[in-house]
């Protein structure tokens, strides 16, 4: 999912740019009304393990691999402008230290893998709240659910990218075909790992899952209590 330099043009390229820097100061201005100290410190975490868990492939299909992606799991953890935030700082570290993902194609990448996965597939995660039960686990089930989509919906924007500003000889059938089928089975281990770590998060501290606001209160000596069935 990291673009590389020159595989969409410079025009293409300088418009995502654009729409990445547009998006990351709403994020900036929004999370700045929103964090506190407990948010802070959750946000730092959310964006090391994520920068982790990135370095860690998983085999899917005819040789290729692919990695948890995150946006959906920070969305969910601290909300999604702080998420897309998270994602964002991970992006540009590995863009500038490791060199994952080309400098000129970073704008694409944040909007692929951060904006779209954290505020699309929070939208997602909103939806099938809505739909499944109110409780942890279907805290769990939409959060994983939502992260495969996610991850699938990003590669859609790619090849609408590709559409229109490609530099590659493949055909947009081909690409389209190869980005979505693979992704597809990135998006289950990415559904897996999402699920897993809400999960321990809820089980330990469900008041600092902002996806989840709902189903906790405050006991009178200020500890979270979780609401109604935690099944």
């Amino acid at each position: 999912m990291h673009i590389p330099d020159g595989f969409i043009d410079a025009p293409t390229s300088a418009a995502a740019g654009a729409v990445a820097v547009g998006g990351v100061a709403i994020c900036l201005k929004k999370a700045a009304d929103q964090l506190d100290e407990k948010r802070v410190a959750l946000a730092g975490l959310t964006a090391a393990f994520i920068f982790a868990v990135q370095m860690l492939n998983f085999p899917v299909a005819s040789g290729t691999s692919g990695h948890l992606l995150g946006g959906v799991l920070a969305a969910v953890l601290v909300g999604p402008y702080i998420g897309a935030l998270c994602v964002t700082v991970v992006l540009s570290v590995q863009c500038l230290l490791f060199a994952d993902g080309g400098l000129s194609a970073l704008g694409l990448n944040v909007v692929n893998m951060a904006l779209v996965t954290a505020f699309g597939g929070y939208v997602i995660f909103l939806l099938l709240r809505k739909l499944l039960p109110r409780t942890v686990g279907g805290v769990v089930a939409s959060s994983g659910i939502a992260s495969a989509l996610g991850v699938v919906l990003a590669s859609l924007v790619f090849t609408i990218e590709y559409a229109i500003g490609g530099t590659g000889g493949a055909s947009i059938a081909t690409v389209g075909g190869a980005m979505v089928g693979v992704h597809v089975l990135i998006g289950i281990g990415e559904g897996v790992i999402t699920g897993l770590t809400v999960s321990a998060v809820l089980a330990s501290r469900p008041d600092l899952v902002h996806g989840a606001r709902d189903l906790y209160e405050r006991a009178p000596g200020g500890s979270p209590a979780l609401v109604g069935d935690a099944a």
